[in-house]
């Protein structure tokens, strides 16, 4: 069994309620185990500053599937949750976003899955809820901890636990 971290991301519709489904989905499906979650973040929008603020948590699970089939199995909850890849603008609103961000220490480069993920040491949103599960976490590319990863982060983007933005 892998230990897997994913990252979850929604801006669109009721956005608790559809990171509680996508968790939801996760948990009840072969070979994923949800371990733990961070708590639920709001986060200003990263690449396109005009739209709704995303609510993002940090899912640690542990998986019997394949990195690639854990993929598969993230598209196709996105999917089942409204999320149409075809129709969206690169970092625009969506219904649900559902990334891998580690699987175990695994070094992937393929047209499916990139791992770790490409950009998730630039963004904050991704390293908060990350901090609160696995701060001593050490990116096997970077070789730095999630907590030096983050202290090194520039231009951070606003995040806040959710339910605590003074005008959100």
């Amino acid at each position: 069994m892998a230990i897997a971290y994913l990252c979850l991301g929604t801006n669109s519709g009721d956005r608790a309620r559809l990171v509680e489904q996508a968790v939801n989905f996760l948990n009840l499906a072969d070979g994923i185990k949800i371990i733990r979650t961070s708590a639920l973040y709001e986060t200003e929008p990263w690449g396109v500053k005009e739209q709704n603020w995303f609510l993002n948590i940090a899912v640690e699970i542990k998986t019997s599937l394949s990195p690639q089939d854990l993929m598969v199995k993230c598209l196709s909850i996105e999917q089942m949750l409204g999320r149409n890849r075809e129709n969206e603008t690169r970092w625009g609103e969506r219904t649900i976003d559902i990334d891998i961000i580690f699987y175990d220490n695994a070094l992937i480069d393929s047209q499916l899955l990139t791992l770790p993920h490409p950009r998730m040491h630039l963004r904050a949103f991704v390293l908060v809820p990350l901090l609160e599960l696995v701060p001593d976490f050490v990116h096997p590319v970077l070789n730095k901890t999630i907590s030096q990863i983050y202290d090194e982060l520039e231009g951070v983007e606003d995040v806040c636990l959710y339910g605590t933005r003074s005008n959100g």
